[in-house]
């Protein structure tokens, strides 16, 4: 299984911890979820499944132990404990409610990532691998799903109009490939609309600002091509500015 496959889930109340620990996963193409607080880190885990669990052992609402606790209640999922706390004691807490590791703050990210694939690899190992997934999209900062229609930018789910994802897939299922105007009335409206070329840039605006709110390097990858029309750019640092 490869990591744009993996979704991690973050739990801290530091969001200088979160930024640091994104930035490194995502370098080695994990999806990343986050959570600031021990509420909503056991609201998205039993409503979600991902690989594995960085988790706070100080959190507001709720400690990192109580989470972890009602996650062990109905789920497996792989637990890694980070935490200021360096006592024997916090360390065999953690472990009694099913941590599978432990780091102890303040951490080396690298040292973060190399026992997260640790782990990954130890907790995935005995998994059968998943059939392919014909209508599925990934590209860099982006996955739609045409089974169920989901569209996440930088692993964070974008909300479109039916056209608007009729429009985003149509591009992206032929990346690099410039479309015109008439072209994309023709195929994506599917002759139901005789109007103004311009709904065209109008739909192709609302996409941009949509994903813009998610992420901006996904949103820049709808490129427009002066005089010709738009395309998809699977090659993110070459898109437009």
């Amino acid at each position: 299984m490869e990591n744009d496959d993996m979704h991690l889930l973050v739990v801290d109340d530091e969001d200088r911890i979160r930024r640091l620990l994104k930035m490194y996963l995502e370098r080695e193409n994990y999806v990343i979820f986050e959570a600031d607080n021990g509420e909503d880190a056991v609201k998205m885990a039993l409503e979600n499944d991902y690989d594995l669990i960085l988790l706070d052992l100080m959190l507001p609402k709720m400690d990192g132990i109580e989470v972890a606790e009602k996650i062990r209640e109905t789920k497996n999922t792989p637990i890694m404990m980070l935490t200021a706390k360096g006592e024997e004691v916090s360390r065999i807490e953690g472990f009694e409610v099913g941590a599978d590791d432990y780091i102890v703050k303040p951490f080396s990210p690298r040292e973060v990532v190399l026992r997260v694939s640790a782990v990954l690899k130890r907790t995935q190992s005995g998994k059968p691998k998943a059939k392919a997934n014909p209508d599925l999209i990934k590209m860099p900062h982006f996955e739609i799903d045409d089974q169920s229609h989901r569209v996440l930018a930088d692993g964070s789910a974008v909300n479109l109009t039916p056209k608007e994802y009729d429009l985003l897939l149509y591009l992206a299922q032929s990346p690099d490939q410039i479309f015109g105007r008439e072209q994309l009335l023709r195929e994506v409206w599917k002759y139901e609309f005789f109007g103004d070329l311009r709904t065209v840039d109008t739909h192709i605006k609302r996409l941009r600002e949509k994903l813009t709110k998610h992420s901006e390097p996904a949103a820049k990858m709808i490129v427009t091509v002066w005089g010709l029309g738009y395309k998809f750019n699977s090659f993110p640092e070459e898109s437009e500015k």
